[in-house]
């Protein structure tokens, strides 16, 4: 009869316990199963999140024309300022400067283009536009934002210096 008593009194505690852990609103809060896993939506959820980082400043390119043809011009050079690195950008010249660009850091890879209006006739020519950061590989793959872009092309060499001011969010 003994026997039968602490049956009865482990079944109660364990149904007890069993429908405790099942209804448990901190459980379900917690994106947990009763066994202390976090479900399939809480996994998920958790892998997509990430921290903000804003990046504010004035980045310089000093560009060298590698190749040339006729208005499209393929340059690489130096980034300096808060994305040290190498800087790759493929620029047309014409009545308006537009063009792609990637600079490569040690973190990672940001990508964009931008369009500028040139001024001037003389050997070195200035342009004022803007650029916009679209994506990005490592540290910058969720990169993105508008700065003003501004610099001077030199027409004997074809070399371009950049100025980028403003902020990015990745």
């Amino acid at each position: 009869m003994k026997r039968i008593g602490q049956r009865r009194r482990l079944a109660t505690i364990a149904s007890l316990a069993g429908a405790a852990l099942t209804v448990s609103p901190t459980t379900a809060l917690a994106g947990r199963h009763a066994d202390g896993h976090r479900g399939r939506h809480a996994r998920a959820a958790h892998s997509h999140a990430h921290t903000a980082h804003t990046l504010t400043g004035t980045e310089t390119a000093h560009l060298r024309l590698v190749r040339q043809h006729e208005e499209h011009l393929y340059e690489q050079g130096s980034a300096s300022g808060p994305l040290p690195g190498r800087m790759s950008a493929s620029l047309t010249v014409g009545a308006t400067f537009t063009g792609e660009f990637q600079i490569h850091t040690r973190a990672g890879t940001i990508t964009g283009h931008g369009t500028a209006s040139p001024r001037g006739t003389g050997r070195y020519q200035s342009f004022r536009g803007t650029m916009i950061v679209s994506g990005g590989s490592g540290r910058y793959a969720h990169v993105h934002g508008r700065t003003q872009l501004y610099g001077s092309f030199d027409r004997r060499t074809f070399d371009v210096t950049i100025h980028t001011k403003g902020r990015l969010s990745y």
